[in-house]
């Protein structure tokens, strides 16, 4: 049975995924986690995705309101970091629903994957 704890967590983590929904917003989240943990100053995540300077300060502030992303100030830079902790709990929102409550997916096939998205080579008969 559903609990008001139980809705508010899955509106919560809709609305997380519905802040990376957009093409340009999750490029930032790869982005910034191919430069986790130290992350990456505004200046540079436009350099990389050419998005303009105002486009980019409306998708940083979406992904933070969203706790996707942390900030920190050093200086006179603002240095934007992936929040992992908020991307596990989401993984661990879908591995619960896909790989133990229903079975939809099976764990190891997980862990192939994540071995095929890295060019890793994995067995054909697992395939």
């Amino acid at each position: 049975m559903k609990t008001a704890d139980d809705t508010e967590r899955v509106i919560r983590y809709a609305d997380m995924f519905a802040a990376m929904g957009a093409e340009p917003r999750l490029r930032i989240m790869q982005l910034l986690l191919t430069a986790h943990p130290q992350g990456l100053v505004v200046g540079d995540i436009q350099d990389e995705l050419g998005i303009p300077a105002s486009t980019l300060s409306h998708h940083l502030d979406k992904l933070k309101n969203e706790e996707l992303v942390k900030v920190r100030r050093e200086g006179t830079f603002l240095w934007y970091t992936a929040n992992t902790e908020a991307l596990q709990e989401l993984l661990n929102f879908l591995y619960a629903e896909c790989c133990t409550r229903n079975k939809a997916v099976k764990p190891g096939d997980l862990v192939l994957i994540v071995q095929a998205s890295k060019g890793s080579q994995v067995p054909s008969k697992v395939l």
